[in-house]
């Protein structure tokens, strides 16, 4: 069996450069010392450092396993802060970013539903559309559809069936009809969101046989996803949105869904963290929530029962 305090001596001695200096840190003597190092290459069967009277140097089963005897170790001082944290309660300050259309119209009633049950947690939001505000801004979490293009960040699923609904409210149709093909779109007024330093102008749409993508056109196109739905609400156009963002609306009447046997694309809305670290007792009740409230709107989905 390998020791915690045997993997700790190694590394400390690969970063000390020395044993006797690792040892001395550790609170060791030399002879423990060099008995615990050997207990670990004995339990491994490989010899980890060559070591003379002067020198100290990693082999090449050395060097190979150093990266992950430090993962391990780190493993577990997360895990020891997780629980940490649980133990501490729910409480505390949590900074978090959401999109600018799900958190004005969903998030700041779940927010406050939240308090209700945890009155000793405070949130400090940012609403933006924009990933990189996770570390420019110094969240703790973030919300955010699609998949994360940093591979490094920690995602957590809130609502991975979701996907994007094409719709216009009611006095648009009345004016311009409704688009029986995918196609047809080319004929209307399109309202776009930007996605980075372009529009989001590419529909796609799939009917369970083909997938069709539609390049979209129209005189209004904002960075806000929230100035796009409410254009769409005041008959300014159509709009491809994720249905989480226009459940309410739908329900409501004030938009309508269009190409109904078409499907639009699966945008999974995830929770995102730099660090598993962060996902306080607070994060994780806060994350069930949000996966709770996104279930129920899921539920009225138009593609579900199909």
């Amino acid at each position: 069996m390998i020791r915690l305090a045997d993997l700790q001596l190694f590394v400390r001695t690969v970063e000390c450069a020395s044993l006797s200096a690792a040892a001395r840190e550790l609170g060791l003597s030399a002879a423990v010392a060099s008995a615990a190092l050997k207990r670990l290459e004995d339990a491994l069967d490989t010899r980890l450092l060559a070591r003379s009277t002067r020198s100290l140097r990693l082999t090449s089963e050395g060097q190979m396993y150093l990266e992950h005897a430090r993962q391990a170790l780190q493993s577990l001082e997360e895990g020891q802060r997780l629980l940490e944290s649980g133990k501490a309660g729910i409480r505390g300050v949590l900074h978090l970013s959401a999109p600018s259309d799900l958190g004005r119209n969903h998030l700041l009633e779940w927010l406050d539903e939240f308090q209700a049950l945890y009155p000793e947690v405070s949130f400090r939001l940012l609403l933006s559309d924009h990933l990189n505000d996770l570390f420019r801004e110094s969240v703790d979490i973030a919300i955010r559809y699609g998949a994360p293009e940093d591979s490094s960040l920690v995602a957590l699923p809130l609502a991975p069936l979701n996907r994007r609904v094409l719709c216009a409210s009611p006095a648009y149709f009345q004016r311009r009809g409704h688009p029986q093909q995918p196609d047809e779109l080319r004929q209307h007024n399109c309202l776009c969101y930007m996605r980075g330093s372009r529009a989001h102008d590419r529909w796609v749409f799939d009917d369970g046989k083909r997938q069709v993508t539609v390049t979209v056109q129209g005189d209004r196109i904002s960075d806000d996803a929230d100035v796009i739905r409410r254009w769409a609400v005041a008959g300014q156009g159509l709009v491809y949105k994720s249905w989480l963002d226009v459940a309410s609306d739908v329900e409501a009447g004030l938009l309508e869904l269009a190409l109904p046997e078409w499907h639009g694309e699966v945008t999974p809305l995830n929770l995102l963290c730099p660090h598993r670290a962060q996902l306080s007792s607070a994060v994780t009740q806060l994350r069930d929530l949000i996966r709770l409230h996104c279930q129920k709107l899921l539920e009225k989905a138009p593609w579900q029962g199909r």
